[in-house]
């Protein structure tokens, strides 16, 4: 029986906890002893700022030549602001949790309407006037590029309660990498995969994509995509958000919020990491930014544009926004592949003279892994990608504010992928009992890794995929200050996301009866054949597979949120929340086969035959998908009688949440303490309906099933941080979360991937109780004014109920599934992998996180200029999977033990330029099948540069280099023998582009 935390106890306990400060510090009142006095005004909110820890954001042109009348006495930090600017025609504004100072009325100047976005502002502020305490004379230090971002990311981190980094862009379409995941891999503790030369998703503190909850403009936001390889998924169905969906250029500012407090949405037991675009009242007056780059990649053929717009406009209390993003890629990834390795068992007469007793021994022992369909692969993908965006604004004065922000985002993808494997009808894969015959064999272990053979039926792969995901989502913030104490705020939004995949046409060719050899000892395996694979007239269609798919999702959220000043220092938070889930999909999909015992051969011209056309380790002839299809009058339109079983599975989900938090800002003697401590009570409803294996009679079908489940609990946290001094920051957190199944794993269905040595059946188990986490964090962080920081903390989660899998192989027969489904050869006693997720005995997770950033200002012009980001993260986690009846422990999915990255910069006001290097030890992808324990990717070290050249304010020209030295993704399975699976390299890629603004 879980142990839950009640609500009373458990908010009264932390309640105290917050409050003990005020008890133990008698003379606070949350106000602070000021003794600012009258004169420059920059210097004066530079004392602010050592006073209260705060920054304050403002362009240097407004507050160059301004006076202030100081401020005295024991005043709350607001209170003590508004003071400094009496008389300066100068407000405080809060954007996206910012304090920036605007003008009251007029706008500013020409010369300085827009040159900032705000929150790069700040980083600009703080090195010209607020940090530097210097005479009027002196000229301003203005920072710029990278390094503004650098500072102002270290502004909002440094005003967080909980654990937080961020990333800023210095301006729009300046986002300091081409992709959210590549950027994101810059924060400490954050890991990404990549898939076709991009980022996709990342891994938080070894927790993969699942468990971190990705908010758009304060709306939770999800979104599929596809794969072109099976071994990475190919199409998924994810709660896991694919950054890859989103053009960066749409975002000025990404958040990744470690700790959880009670206001936040349950889920997302890894973290949060919240995405913002760009609104008008971010600008003073008008606005427009065009940008246009051309890329290319080394391992495709000519360039493709990313080109943005954006365009804002404030007059009065409105202001409007509208922003664009389009691009083009082109990516071409290929290499080895093996479609996996099991056992394999030889017949006697599949065994040639030439080997040895005792080699043959085992080859017919049935204990010895091989590879499986050893194949030379590509895959070619040109993808678009669309993004829009829509900001209106509506702030009659400050006591009021209505934001609703659109967003648009298309993907498309369209896929070129070949591949010739040792895969015909007498292939190397399961029992080996047909024409072929092995002549040699080198085993290392239990493992084949090289070997010839004869009588080996080749088999090539021509596939076109055409695939979209639109994207759109409306969200209205409202906020609203009833008197001074009291204020108000309310969301609503509604969101989808429809992906489809209406072409996926594949054309096997097959070469009879030929030499073949191959060798996974080098690091890229090689293959050797008998005959010519360039000729036409040594391949005919062995088969012809026709596939369509659609993922569909829908959101609906609405929020309200009360905050009351109940003391000057404490403050009470109260809410309630709804959210309303659900998500379809299905597979349709036909299998036609030629040239078996029970079809004949069909002559194909080798008109409809040719060169693979792509990049490729080797050549070889391919099919005309176009072509072939007509010829042989296939049907490529496919309806639900040809749904593939267990695939149109729908799952809803309903949310009923509430919450109650108290926030605190006081100080103990010169110690400024800031928290918030609360708790939050969730209840969901799940509806799962779909096709699940029923056995009736002692027959197994799959039956229509609904199955609904329920589950809810209190979710307390605290967080607590406080300046030691005005540098020195202590941080501590514990809480409670949970995180919501994958869904695959609570489908009330079964998938089907058969392939020549078995295949295998997932099935879902609708009954999952949640992931529980309780964590525990608490950190350093020492703040350089405005050189940098270093921080060092150890964070720790425990996880009850987790999830994990229950793999067996069972007879064709008991997964429930048709005969009809199987391949030639294939019949109800062909063992299949069986996997299912249950709820397992729990796993732990505890990790260290670094970093470290400086500008090297202490070395003389013009290596004053140079700085350095670096941080890195140890991480240790198990998990129990079950193999046969047999558990195990392993690693956590997607948790790399090790990563790191560092990035080395130089910036001047007109010059910028940095490399990064990003660092992941290996890590598990899934449980592993066919009798190995676990598959995951090899280490990887990922290098990129940027290049900046600003010879005008509003002119900048940019040069950026990704992956630049192509490094490979190796993927293997089994933990033990780390068995070569993937070996493929995507390219480097290079981008040329101007950005322009006013």
């Amino acid at each position: 029986m879980m142990t839950r935390f009640h609500g009373t106890s458990a908010l009264a306990l932390v309640a105290f906890a917050l409050a003990a400060p005020t008890v133990a510090d008698a003379q606070s009142t949350g106000a602070r002893m000021f003794a600012i006095p009258a004169g420059d005004l920059a210097r004066a909110l530079s004392a602010y700022s050592s006073v209260t820890g705060m920054q304050v954001i403002a362009a240097p042109a407004l507050v160059h030549g301004q006076r202030t009348k100081g401020v005295s006495g024991r005043l709350t930090t607001s209170a003590a602001l508004a003071m400094l600017l009496r008389g300066t025609g100068l407000r405080p504004v809060e954007s996206n949790g910012v304090t920036i100072l605007r003008r009251d009325q007029a706008p500013p100047p020409p010369s300085t309407v827009g040159t900032h976005a705000p929150v790069v502002a700040a980083a600009a502020s703080q090195a010209t006037t607020l940090a530097r305490e210097t005479p009027e004379t002196t000229p301003d230090i203005v920072v710029n590029g990278y390094r503004s971002s650098l500072l102002a990311a270290q502004d909002l981190k440094r005003r967080a309660v909980g654990t937080e980094d961020n990333i800023v862009a210095s301006d729009i379409a300046a986002f300091p990498d081409m992709n959210l995941a590549e950027a994101l891999q810059r924060v400490p503790g954050v890991a990404i995969t990549r898939d076709t030369g991009e980022g996709r998703q990342i891994a938080l503190r070894g927790l993969g994509p699942d468990f971190t909850r990705t908010q758009l403009n304060g709306m939770e936001v999800l979104g599929n995509t596809a794969s072109g390889m099976d071994n990475r998924g190919n199409v998924s169905r994810s709660r896991g958000f694919d950054f890859s969906l989103f053009a960066s250029e749409l975002f000025n500012r990404v958040s990744v919020q470690k700790s959880y407090a009670a206001n936040q949405d349950e889920g997302g037991i890894a973290g949060t990491v919240q995405l913002f675009t760009a609104k008008p009242f971010d600008y003073d007056g008008q606005k427009i930014v065009l940008s246009a780059k051309a890329q290319t990649n080394d391992q495709t053929s000519g360039v493709t544009p990313r080109l943005v717009g954006l365009f804002s406009q404030r007059q009065g209390d409105f202001g409007a926004l509208v922003s664009v993003a389009y691009s083009k890629v082109r990516n071409n990834e290929y290499g080895y592949r093996n479609w996996n390795w099991g056992k394999v068992t030889y017949g006697a007469n599949n065994i040639g003279p030439e080997i040895d007793a005792a080699t043959r021994a085992l080859l017919r022992g049935g204990t010895i892994f091989a590879p499986q369909a050893q194949s030379p692969s590509t895959w070619y993908t040109d993808r678009e990608r669309i993004g829009v965006t829509s900001a209106l604004q509506y702030h009659p004065g400050d006591n009021f504010k209505i934001d609703v922000d659109l967003l648009y985002g298309h993907l498309a993808d369209k896929r070129d992928d070949w591949a010739i494997a040792a895969g015909g009808y007498n292939a190397l894969t399961g029992n080996v009992s047909g024409t072929q015959v092995i002549r040699s064999a080198t085993i290392q272990g239990n493992s084949l890794v090289a070997a010839s053979y004869t009588g080996i039926d080749q088999r090539t792969e021509h596939h076109r995929v055409e695939n979209q995901t639109d994207f759109y989502q409306a969200v209205a913030n409202v906020s609203w200050d009833v008197g001074d104490r009291l204020k108000l705020t309310a969301l609503g939004g509604y969101q989808k996301s429809n992906f489809v995949q209406p072409t996926f046409d594949k054309i096997f060719l097959q070469a009879r009866n030929t030499a073949f050899s191959f060798d996974m000892q080098p690091t890229i395996p090689v293959n050797t054949y008998g005959f010519d694979l360039a000729n036409p007239a040594n391949w005919n269609v062995q088969r012809l597979v026709t596939q369509e798919n659609m993922i569909k999702s829908d959101y609906l959220n609405g929020q309200l949120q009360a905050v009351y000043d109940l003391t000057p220092i404490l403050k009470l938070e109260v809410g309630g929340e709804y959210k309303r889930f659900t998500n379809s999909g299905y597979q349709y999909l036909t299998n036609i086969f030629y040239g078996t015992a029970a079809t004949s051969d069909r002559a194909i011209p080798d008109a409809l035959k040719y060169v693979i056309n792509r990049d490729s380790l080797l050549p070889y002839i391919g099919g005309d998908v176009a072509g072939i299809y007509a010829l042989l009058g296939n049907n490529r339109d496919l309806t639900a009688a040809n749904l593939t079983a267990g695939s149109d599975f729908r799952i809803r989900e309903k949310t009923w949440a509430g919450f109650t938090q108290l926030d605190l800002d006081t100080d103990i003697g010169s110690m400024r303490l800031r928290g918030n401590a609360g708790v939050r009570y969730y209840h969901t409803d799940l509806v799962s309906s779909g096709s699940l294996a029923t056995a009736t009679n002692g027959v197994t079908t799959l039956q229509p099933v609904t199955v609904g489940t329920s589950n809810d609990d209190w979710l307390p946290a605290l967080n607590v941080a406080l300046d030691i001094t005005p540098k020195l920051i202590a941080r501590a957190s514990a809480s409670r979360n949970v995180n919501r199944p994958g869904l695959p794993q609570l489908a009330a269905a079964g998938t089907l991937t058969v392939a020549p040595f078995g295949g295998s059946v997932s099935v879902g188990n609708p009954n999952l109780q949640p992931f529980r986490s309780t964590s525990a964090e608490a950190g350093l962080e020492y703040y350089m004014d405005r050189n940098g920081f270093a921080s060092v903390g150890f964070f720790w989660k425990d996880l009850n109920s987790f999830i994990t899998s229950e793999t067996s192989q069972v007879p064709y027969s008991a997964t429930g599934f048709p005969v009809s489904l199987l391949l030639p050869g294939q019949d109800g006693t062909t063992p299949y992998n069986y996997t299912r997720p249950i709820n397992g005995d729990g796993a732990s997770i505890k990790g260290i996180e670094a970093a470290f950033q400086h500008d090297f200002t202490f070395l003389p012009a013009p290596f004053d200029g140079f700085g350095i980001v670096a941080n890195g993260t140890w991480i240790d986690g198990d998990q129990t999977a079950v193999y046969n009846g047999v558990v195990k422990s392993i690693p956590l999915y997607n948790l790399s033990k090790w990563a790191a990255n560092a990035t080395l910069y130089f910036e001047t006001e007109r010059f910028g330029a940095r490399v990064s290097t990003a660092y992941r030890s290996r890590y598990l992808t899934g449980a592993g099948g066919n009798a190995n324990v676990g598959d995951g990717i090899r280490p990887t070290n990922n290098v990129d540069f940027q290049i900046r050249y600003s010879p005008a304010k509003n002119l900048r020209f940019v040069v950026e280099g990704i992956n630049v030295t192509n490094r490979p993704i190796e993927q293997f399975t089994d933990l033990s023998t780390d068995r070569t699976l993937v070996y493929t390299r995507s390219g480097r890629i290079f981008t040329f582009g101007v950005t322009t603004s006013f």
